[in-house]
């Protein structure tokens, strides 16, 4: 088991060119996952947790309604954003500045083989982070993701999740909004969940800006702490060579 991961800050990136290093990466695991049971091999597979920021963009997941998206291809263009139909779970989703954008890609054979306790861990990753702040955010149930007000008329969801997985490799992850601009979660219905609010670190804090990089540290913290995982910088440089 190799429990170490690699974590490469990719700052403001494009959605497509991320999505493209994503599928890299999550092939080349698989690969060698291939290739150690057909040649009876051990090599160890790698893990990485990308961070990004991404421009203005609307994704949709497989089993998403496209009805979810309130606004048309050329509104899309007025308001600076893109949209794509991607391989994820989930539905309709935001990704912006101000919000960090986590994407674990991780071989679970190295820590453990249950797609439910990952989704479960990130949560709790966020939960606890939310935690550090003052936030008290918990689970909604039946619905992925971290919320505020859970079971009351100002229930709020502040992180949205959605991932990939195939031969207990995943892709794709979470998008917590610290200081995003949430007037542009009013042109969907947010994870094609109707009735329900979103909402942001810095508007729960009454604060103009969080620090951003602090937050991801504090991210960072909990996720090896629960995935009893080994942080390792990998500059992005490197990360796109091996790509």
């Amino acid at each position: 088991m190799n429990k170490e991961v690699s974590l490469t800050d990719l700052g403001n990136k494009d959605f497509k060119e991320t999505w493209n290093l994503q599928e890299n990466l999550f092939q080349e695991i698989l690969d060698t996952k291939i290739r150690n049971r057909r040649e009876d091999t051990s090599v160890a597979t790698d893990n990485h947790f990308l961070f990004v920021e991404h421009p203005h963009v609307y994704t949709l997941g497989k089993s998403g309604d496209m009805s979810n998206l309130l606004i048309s291809e050329d509104q899309l263009e007025a308001i600076g954003a893109t949209f794509y139909k991607i391989n994820r779970g989930g539905d309709i989703t935001y990704h912006g500045p101000g919000q960090i954008v986590g994407y674990p890609i991780l071989d679970l054979e190295n820590f453990f083989t249950d797609i439910h306790k990952y989704l479960r861990l990130l949560e709790e990753m966020v939960i606890l982070t939310l935690a550090d702040y003052g936030i008290k955010a918990e689970r909604s149930k039946g619905e992925t993701g971290v919320w505020l007000d859970v079971g009351t008329p100002f229930a709020r969801k502040i992180c949205a999740m959605g991932v990939r997985a195939s031969r207990w490799v995943t892709m794709h992850g979470f998008a917590l909004n610290v200081n995003a601009d949430l007037g542009y979660f009013d042109h969907m219905i947010p994870c094609g969940i109707r009735g329900k609010a979103v909402t942001s670190m810095h508007v729960e804090l009454g604060q103009e800006n969080v620090d951003e990089q602090a937050v991801k540290n504090r991210l960072i913290h909990h996720f090896a702490k629960l995935f009893e995982a080994e942080m390792a910088s990998l500059p992005l440089s490197e990360v796109t060579t091996a790509t």
